[in-house]
C-alpha cells in the first residue's frame, strides 16, 4: 500500500480475528490523505515521516506492548506512537464492532484513522479534544467507506 508522499506498511499478525485485509489496506490507504492535510495544518508528525508501520495484534501481544510502554494493564484498542507506528487490537475490534453497528473491518479501520490522527495533531487527553477526534475520525471513516464502494 502507498501514498505518493508516504509508504504505509500493514502487517496482519491476529490470525484468529477474520476481517477484510484487501478492504482494510484501501480504507487505510484512502484515510491517509485527509490525515496528511490535518498534519500539515496542525504541524505534526505524520508531515515529516516517510512511512508508517500499521501492525494488527492479538489480544495478549497489545496486553504485553501496553504493560511495557505505558504501564497499564490489558489489551487497549489502539496505540500510537510518534515515530509512526500504529498497533491495533483486531479481538477488541472484533468484540466492539457489533456496538457500533460496524463490520470488524470498519472497526479496524476506525482505530487505524484514530492513530494517524494522533500523528495528525490530535488528542483525546481531554473531553473537549476527545469529541473532536472522535467527529473527526468518524467523517473520515464515512468517506473512505463510500470511496470504497
Amino acid at each position: 500500500m502507498r501514498s505518493p508522499l508516504l509508504k504505509i506498511s500493514l502487517s496482519h499478525n491476529a490470525r484468529s480475528v477474520p476481517y477484510d485485509r484487501q478492504l482494510l489496506e484501501r480504507l487505510t490507504a484512502a484515510a491517509l490523505p485527509f490525515c496528511l492535510t490535518l498534519a500539515k495544518k496542525n504541524n505534526a508528525e505524520l508531515a515529516t515521516l516517510s512511512g508508517i508501520e500499521i501492525s494488527i495484534l492479538g489480544s495478549r501481544a497489545m496486553a504485553k506492548v501496553h504493560r511495557d510502554f505505558l504501564n497499564i494493564p490489558g489489551a487497549t484498542d489502539v496505540i500510537t506512537f510518534p515515530y509512526g507506528e500504529i498497533l491495533v487490537c483486531a479481538h477488541i475490534a472484533a468484540a466492539r464492532a457489533p456496538e457500533f453497528g460496524h463490520s470488524t473491518t470498519q472497526e479496524l479501520a476506525l482505530y487505524i484513522i484514530h492513530g494517524l490522527l494522533h500523528l495528525s495533531g490530535f488528542d483525546d487527553l481531554t473531553p473537549p479534544e476527545a469529541r473532536k477526534m472522535a467527529i473527526t475520525q468518524q467523517e473520515i471513516l464515512k468517506l473512505v467507506l463510500s470511496e470504497a464502494r
